[in-house]
């Protein structure tokens, strides 16, 4: 997952230090200044600001005080909790830090050496597909002499200011982060896949099967590394206001442990072996927590061993740590953001997957076959010509996970264009044969949408039988411009590419060859009353749809006289008059048995509603077999029709 970074704004850290230190001096930052543009474009902070280094606020600076912990970070004066529940989260994870945070041994202020001290730093993030290397000076706003963003329980603590100082150059200033996304920000450190929980519409404390089911999911996710935080939806005159059991409302809490906690004392606790589900929190603010149950000095903590306790590490102190049962998490909560570290290795203990990548863009174009900003499938002449990306899954079922991600658009805040735009995506089953752009909806069904949200990521986990899929990702209105960044993870590799060919291309050769002249859409939803094939009574038929020297096969169905196929191909086709031949055939070990045909013209003027036909013998019109096949067929001259 992670790579070499790129220097932002091609700043180099090795080089400006050696540099620094080469001429004795302390770096200045001429890409993000000690200047107010740093610090906001709107609101100034509540003070006069003076901008320090470390050493002129305290005797003995350092980035790390007794290593990096949770509970280090303390929101300041800017609306980022969602960004320092992020940073809390990230304490926890030391594979991931120490990638956010390169070289932090080598980036220690060490009191003994100052010479080798230069005033700067450089902190590493995943911006939209790539790591970022990202290098600031040490000068931090303060107001009488206090840091006025986040900052550390420890006055001579730096890391967590100077990371913050960081992501507010990568973001524009300091006031663009105000107001944003735990999930964005566990993103841009790790580059997770982000995935939004709708705990209140879902109702999980309603339903103890779906909660339990939800625990273990989660209780993996965080033990496998990845990131978990969770709010409670406000109204803008509710936002971080306290409730009476000590939650806070609209405000970002990050997830710090989630486990199942042994109730008892001594050996009966160990024979007894009864857990409860337990997750742990943190509020930004290092203060204000939970009143109820499970709390740090609640009588429940009676019903747990001393040795369990301390397993634990209970802290019964107003730290802005406490845990929670977790049907209380799910009745008081109403979303939570998991953001999963999915295991692409090829050699795991735990579950791989197969990752696709690509990148691509919203743009506009008055020809329709080339526009590429079509809106959502409300827009049903438009829809269509959004940028489609086809995928097969080989297995009998599998389950693919869809990462759509925009730019992050906070640094436009500047400039009153820093909002999201409203995204989705759908998918649909394709002909088995596809290697086109669809440009209509016949028989290709819808299998599954994400709802449009204005958010930076939308996410969709499905499980799906075998075949053949395209994406469509949308913005919600058309004629809406932006750049995405579409993840598709699935067991095993998918092919997962864009389809950019509208029809099939005119080559030097096709004045010998021919060029297709029409092009047909043939649907097989299933068969009846087919022959007993074997001496169980039934039989496991599939069929093959042939049309000028090329077939689609379906899959095989076990054992019935009535399957359903739900097999599409699509033929683009040189020699329209050559009729097109489908077969039902029967699955044997040794040798396969023909079961029945049906010869169809293909012309442009055939009834194109479904139908049903009779089954006949090779070679023959009128011989009859056992069975019927119910099916549907288009044909146009117009190659871009289907």
């Amino acid at each position: 997952m992670f790579s070499s970074a790129t220097p932002y704004k091609n700043q180099h850290y090795a080089a400006l230090k050696r540099d620094c230190i080469r001429n004795k001096t302390l770096f200045e930052d001429p890409e993000f200044p000690a200047t107010n543009a740093s610090i906001y474009y709107k609101n100034p902070p509540p003070g006069r600001v003076e901008w320090k280094r470390p050493g002129e606020m305290c005797s003995e600076p350092h980035l790390f005080v007794e290593g990096i912990s949770s509970r280090d970070l303390n929101q300041g004066v800017v609306g980022n909790c969602w960004f320092v529940a992020a940073c809390a989260s990230l304490a926890l994870k030391p594979n991931l830090w120490k990638k956010v945070i390169p070289d932090w041994k080598e980036q220690e202020l060490d009191p003994k050496h100052p010479e080798n001290y230069a005033g700067i730093f450089h902190f590493q993030f995943w911006v939209f597909g790539e790591w970022v290397d990202v290098v600031v000076d040490d000068r931090l706003p303060t107001i009488n002499g206090k840091l006025i963003y986040c900052h550390s329980k420890s006055t001579n603590e730096f890391w967590s200011a100077l990371l913050e100082k960081a992501y507010a150059k990568l973001s524009g200033c300091y006031e663009s982060l105000d107001g944003g996304n735990t999930a964005d920000a566990v993103v841009d450190f790790s580059g997770a896949v982000a995935e939004t929980i709708d705990l209140e519409t879902d109702a999980y404390y309603k339903d103890q099967k779906k909660q339990d089911q939800l625990f273990e999911d989660l209780q993996k996710v965080f033990d496998r590394g990845g990131i978990i935080s969770c709010s409670i939806m406000a109204e803008p005159h509710e936002l971080e206001a306290k409730m009476a059991n000590g939650l806070v409302k609209g405000h970002a809490y990050s997830v710090t442990a989630v486990k199942k906690v042994r109730l008892g004392h001594g050996l009966l606790a160990f024979f007894k072996n009864e857990t409860i589900p337990l997750i742990r929190m943190r509020n930004p603010w290092g203060t204000i927590e939970w009143k109820g149950a499970w709390s740090d000095s609640s009588e429940e903590w009676s019903k747990v061993g001393n040795k369990e306790r301390a397993n634990l590490g209970i802290v019964v102190e107003d730290d802005g740590e406490f845990w929670m049962s977790f049907t209380d998490w799910c009745k008081f909560f109403t979303s939570a953001d998991v953001c999963r570290l999915i295991n692409t290795s090829l050699i795991s203990v735990h579950k791989t997957w197969n990752e696709v990548v690509h990148f691509g863009s919203w743009t506009k174009n008055t020809d329709p076959l080339l526009n590429r900003c079509g809106g959502c499938a409300n827009h049903k002449q438009t829809f269509l010509q959004n940028p489609q990306y086809l995928f097969d899954l080989t297995k009998e079922d599998d389950e693919v996970m869809i990462s759509l991600q925009q730019r992050d658009m906070k640094i436009h805040r500047k400039t009153g264009q820093g909002e999201n735009l409203t995204i989705g995506l759908s998918i649909f089953r394709v002909e088995l044969n596809r290697k086109y752009r669809m440009h209509d909806i016949l028989t290709q069904n819808c299998v599954g949408s994400t709802t449009y949200i204005n958010a930076r990521t939308v996410f969709f986990r499905i499980k799906l039988p075998q075949g053949r899929y395209l994406i469509i990702p949308t913005t919600y209105r058309p004629q809406m411009l932006g750049d995405y960044m579409i993840r598709v993870f699935t067991d095993v590799d998918s092919g997962c590419r864009e389809l950019t060919d509208d029809k099939p291309k005119v080559k030097c050769w096709s004045s010998f060859l021919g060029y297709p002249q029409a092009v047909t859409h043939i649907y097989i939803q299933g068969a009846e009353g087919l022959q007993n094939q074997d001496s169980t009574g039934g039989a496991d038929p599939y069929v093959i749809i042939y049309c000028e020297g090329k077939s689609v096969q379906s899959t095989i169905k076990k054992d019935t006289l009535h399957p359903e196929f739900t097999t599409s191909a699509i033929f683009y086709r040189k020699k329209p008059r050559k009729p097109i031949t489908v077969e039902v055939w029967n699955s044997n070990a040794v040798k396969d048995e023909f079961m029945g045909q049906v010869v169809l013209s293909g012309s442009v003027n055939d009834n194109s509603q479904p139908q049903r036909l009779q089954l006949r013998k090779q070679g023959s019109k009128n011989e009859m077999m056992p069975g019927s096949i119910t099916l549907r067929i288009i044909t146009s001259t117009q190659l871009t029709e289907m």
